[in-house]
């Protein structure tokens, strides 16, 4: 479990492919130094389990499930990594509840440069739209980030915006951002568990159920 904030940016120096897996190696000398075979560490918001490390490194395996939903697809060595090691149990939660587990990716739509802050708008995909709220919270790039706007209900096209404040644009990789650039996008865990009771509270009972209040053997 992680809350968001991230601790280090990181640097991928290694990436190997094969049919159906990958492994990664980034230098986290912070990171590294707080962790443990074994342990997860949220690359820029994907939960990876740390294999391997040296003094200032670590190498994690990737699954092709993973690498499908996620931008590590298009991951190259020399690129910056936002990473967060697991929240420790009694520590405060700066951000909010993040899994590492990716729901599938966006692309910046547009930004726009305020006196003090940045606002960049993403595309969502329909099936992800009803999880995103205005002031609710989200994770791009495995970042704690409240969402300033969404776009209408009616919309051709499912946006939402982020507001991005100095700390954010210096301290992860979303101040290098561009339009047209790809990123891994994890909704509220609330958000995705709501909507799961209310596709079953739809669905028809169960005829058993409405006769005799248990299911038959």
């Amino acid at each position: 479990m992680f809350t968001g904030i991230i601790q280090e940016l990181g640097r991928v120096t290694a990436w190997e492919t094969t049919a159906d897996a990958g492994r990664l190696t980034v230098e986290a000398p912070l990171a590294v130094a707080g962790a443990k075979h074994g342990d997860s560490i949220a690359v820029s918001g994907v939960c990876l389990t740390v294999v391997d490390q040296g003094p200032t490194w670590f190498t994690a395996d990737v699954m092709a499930q993973t690498i499908a939903m996620s931008t590590l697809d298009t991951v190259a060595v020399g690129q910056p990594v936002n990473l967060e090691l697991a929240a420790m149990v009694g520590g405060r939660l700066g951000g909010h509840i993040v899994q590492g587990h990716i729901d599938g990716t966006s692309r910046v739509l547009a930004i726009t440069e305020g006196s003090a802050w940045r606002v960049v708008r993403f595309s969502i995909t329909r099936d992800l739209a009803s999880l995103v709220a205005g002031k609710g919270s989200i994770a791009i790039d495995g970042v704690s980030l409240t969402v300033s706007a969404v776009s209408a209900p009616d919309s051709d096209a499912d946006w939402f915006e982020v507001s991005l404040i100095p700390e954010t644009l210096t301290a992860t990789t979303l101040g290098g951002l561009a339009v047209g650039d790809p990123v891994n996008i994890e909704t509220d865990i609330v958000a995705r568990h709501v909507e799961r009771m209310l596709q079953l509270s739809a669905r028809p009972a169960d005829p058993a159920l409405l006769t005799t209040g248990r299911t038959t053997p």
